[in-house]
């Protein structure tokens, strides 16, 4: 819990908006464009990630950074909730 502690004090020191989330097993975030460069970081789970047609599997103390205008999905992967957060900045 200290390193997640941590890393949203940085973020926010850094004039980020922090939040913090569980998600469900099965949830899922269609295509869309995301209006603020954002960080999401994932403590616990499986979460996968298509930003500008790349795509990335995030697990325990992954991060990715997807500037603004950028079209993004994701989604849970696996039987495990994902524990993590979102930072975004305009």
């Amino acid at each position: 819990m200290n390193a997640l502690v941590s890393l949203r004090d940085r973020l926010e020191a850094a004039g980020y908006e922090v939040t913090m989330h569980i998600l469900a097993p099965g949830t899922t975030f269609g295509a869309h464009c995301a209006c603020d460069s954002r960080i999401d970081a994932v403590f616990s789970g499986q979460l996968r990630v298509v930003v500008g047609g790349d795509t990335r599997l995030l697990g325990p103390g992954d991060w990715i950074e997807i500037p603004a205008g950028v079209v993004m999905s994701a989604e849970v992967v696996g039987d495990e909730p994902v524990f993590g957060l979102d930072a975004t900045r305009e």
